[in-house]
């Protein structure tokens, strides 16, 4: 009887040892193991520190300098609060949207369309290859005159020099995308007895596509750089209007808003075309 007691206040003795012990592992395991600090959180704290770093700088080196070469943050920003609350800027930026957009939609369907084309016809990039070398090689700026002359100063002119700059990025990189599709995948829709039109669906297009992806990535910062050319000396409208205009009063902080609504919209614009390729390509993210 007395071993029988002694052994029952044994094991509830155990019993109560290894609850607390469990109890005092899961506390363990509460505060010492928790998820690591995230990569991209520790890249951005070191990005907005760099920003704030380097916007505090400028503004207290700006102000050393005379105002009529540089500004400072914190005058660029009054200034950009004048040309909201006048809808000034909001003119301009609407204006200089409506060409690049309608300009890079004209420039992507004629690069991928015929980048498709002279990538998978050898008669066909035979018939090109010298216009489409000649052309890039050839200082796009240079022909603004000819522009004026052919179009005059108005939005055609604007337009035709957007889609002039921003073609050839997309139709080279359409042209690459086309040619680097493996032959074998070729090989395999031609033994299945597909037609041309279920390869370039089927084959061709999903093999190019995050050439032609990155071919309008590029496009958009060729595209901005060519409405700005165009706003300078052809159509006076629009954001390069507005640097032209306070350049020429020597408003150095009215000056930086367009500029910076300029950087604004190329950041924008290329982070919605690689969302654009990650929606229609999600495979190329797989990895990452």
């Amino acid at each position: 009887m007395q071993t029988n007691q002694g052994s029952t206040v044994t094991t509830s003795s155990q019993t109560s040892g290894q609850a607390d012990a469990d109890a005092l592992l899961q506390n363990v395991e509460i505060e010492d193991i928790g998820p690591p600090p995230s990569q991209k959180s520790k890249i951005w704290i070191i990005r907005l520190c760099s920003i704030i770093f380097v916007i505090g700088l400028w503004e207290v080196l700006g102000r050393q300098v005379d105002p009529l070469f540089m500004s400072f943050p914190s005058a660029i920003a009054v200034s950009a609060a004048r040309l909201i609350s006048t809808g000034e800027l909001l003119v301009a930026l609407m204006s200089s949207l409506r060409s690049l957009i309608v300009a890079f939609l004209i420039a992507s369907a004629i690069g991928i369309g015929l980048g498709l084309l002279i990538g998978r016809y050898k008669v066909v990039d035979a018939a090109t290859d010298w216009l489409v070398n000649a052309l890039y090689a050839t200082p796009l700026v240079a022909v603004i005159p000819l522009v004026i002359l052919w179009f005059g100063l108005g939005n055609a002119a604007k337009l035709f020099i957007v889609t002039i700059l921003a073609v050839f990025p997309i139709l080279i990189n359409t042209i690459a995308g086309v040619r680097n599709v493996p032959p074998q995948l070729i090989d395999v829709g031609n033994a299945f007895a597909a037609n041309e039109l279920q390869i370039f669906k089927k084959i061709i297009l999903p093999s190019a596509l995050p050439y032609m992806m990155t071919g309008l990535r590029l496009g958009i910062g060729r595209a901005i750089i060519g409405m700005v050319v165009a706003e300078f000396f052809t159509a006076i409208t629009g954001l390069g209007a507005l640097i032209v205009k306070y350049g020429n009063q020597y408003d150095t902080a009215s000056m930086f808003v367009p500029i910076f609504v300029l950087m604004f919209l190329g950041v924008t614009l290329s982070m919605i075309v690689r969302n654009l390729e990650q929606w229609i390509a999600p495979w190329r993210y797989t990895e990452e």
